[in-house]
């Protein structure tokens, strides 16, 4: 029998920003190569700028 785990978004999206605090080099900007949905929900959240645009970064909020 497979043990099925339930998704937690609130412990997805705290270790998301972890990571991505984790690639701040010089300013705020971070690349964005993580789960669409999260970077969403971060982005509704006001702690990153719109993960939808051309960029291949967004920019980590003081929120």
């Amino acid at each position: 029998m497979a043990l099925v785990m339930e998704h937690d978004p609130v412990k997805i999206d705290a270790a998301l920003l972890a990571l991505l605090s984790l690639g701040l080099d010089d300013g705020p900007r971070v690349w964005k190569g993580f789960d669409w949905d999260a970077m969403d929900r971060l982005h509704a959240a006001g702690l990153i700028s719109d993960p939808r645009t051309p960029a291949k970064s967004v920019v980590l909020t003081e929120a």
